[in-house]
C-alpha cells in the first residue's frame, strides 16, 4: 500500500517540474529576442566572457519535497502511520554570486544564500483513516557550488548546464511535534540556464534540480517520550530524504 501512494505521489512534482521548464522558457525566449531586436548588428557586451571572475546576485523560487520510505511498524494501538506531502509549497530564496572562468567552456560558481520554504506533510492511518498534519517551515542556509559548462556564444544568448553540490543548514528553531528535521543536509545539483546578454547587465535564468542525499529526520526524539500517539507516528518512518525544484533569475 505505501508503495501505491508513493506511486500516486510522484505525479504532482513531474507536473510542477514541467510547470518550471515551461516559465523558464517563456521569461528566457521573449527577452532574448527583444535584445536582439534592439542589437540586430552588435553584440550586447561583447568582451564580457573574457573577465576572470564575475559577480552577481539572485532572486527565485523553489519548492520543497520529501521522498519518505516507510518501515511498516504497526503501534501498539494497532495503527500503521503512512506519510505524503499531498502538494507542494512555493517559497523563494535569495543568492549571492562569485564566478570563476576556467576557460572558454567552463567556470566554477560559487553561490551562497538562503531558501526559504515549508512542506505541508499529511500523515494517514492506514488501519482507520484518521489523517494528521504537519506544516515544516525551512530557512536553509545554503553553499552550492557549481561547474558551468556553457556552449558557444549565439550572438545574445549563450545555454549552459550545471551540477554540483549544496551543503545546507536549517537554521529555524524546530517544535516538538510528529516529525522532526535534522538541521543539516546535503544536496547534489543539476540544472540548465542561459545567459542573457541585455545592453548593462547579464540575465540568467536558470532551473535546478537539488536531490538530498541525507537522511532528513530525527529518529531520536526524547522530547516525544511522554506521547506515545506522536513517538508512533515518528517511529513509523524509517528514511526521509528532501528534494527542491529551484527556479532563479541571476543578475551579473
Amino acid at each position: 500500500m505505501s508503495s501505491n501512494r508513493n506511486m500516486n505521489h510522484r505525479p504532482i512534482m513531474q507536473r510542477l517540474t514541467v510547470l518550471l521548464v515551461v516559465t523558464f522558457m517563456a521569461a528566457a525566449f521573449p527577452l532574448s529576442a527583444k535584445a536582439d531586436r534592439l542589437n540586430d548588428k552588435l553584440l550586447n557586451r561583447p568582451y564580457s566572457d573574457m573577465r576572470r571572475w564575475h559577480l552577481g546576485f539572485s532572486v527565485g523560487l523553489n519548492m520543497f519535497d520529501f521522498s519518505f520510505h516507510h518501515n511498516g511498524l504497526v503501534t501498539e494501538d494497532g495503527r500503521t502511520w503512512f506519510m505524503e506531502q499531498p502538494d507542494p509549497s512555493p517559497g523563494f530564496c535569495v543568492n549571492g554570486l562569485f564566478s570563476l572562468r576556467l576557460n572558454d567552456y567552463f567556470s566554477v560558481r560559487v553561490t551562497p544564500g538562503i531558501y526559504f520554504g515549508n512542506r505541508l506533510v499529511r500523515f494517514k492511518d492506514t488501519t482507520n483513516g484518521d489523517e494528521e498534519r504537519q506544516d515544516l517551515k525551512s530557512a536553509y542556509l545554503v553553499l552550492p557550488v557549481d561547474l558551468k559548462f556553457a556552449a558557444q556564444r549565439m550572438r545574445n544568448i549563450r545555454p549552459y548546464m550545471i551540477g554540483g553540490i549544496m551543503p545546507a543548514v536549517d537554521v529555524l528553531k524546530k517544535r516538538a511535534d510528529f516529525i522532526r528535521t535534522n538541521a543539516f543536509d546535503f544536496f547534489l545539483t543539476v540544472g540548465f540556464g542561459c545567459d542573457l546578454y541585455l545592453p548593462y547587465f547579464k540575465l540568467i535564468p536558470e532551473l535546478k534540480f537539488c536531490f538530498g542525499l541525507t537522511d532528513a529526520i530525527q529518529h531520536n526524539r526524547p522530547d516525544l517520550v511522554d506521547d506515545p500517539w506522536r513517538l508512533g507516528v515518528s517511529n513509523s518512518l524509517k528514511r526521509a530524504t528532501t528534494q527542491m525544484v529551484v527556479l532563479t533569475f541571476y543578475f551579473e
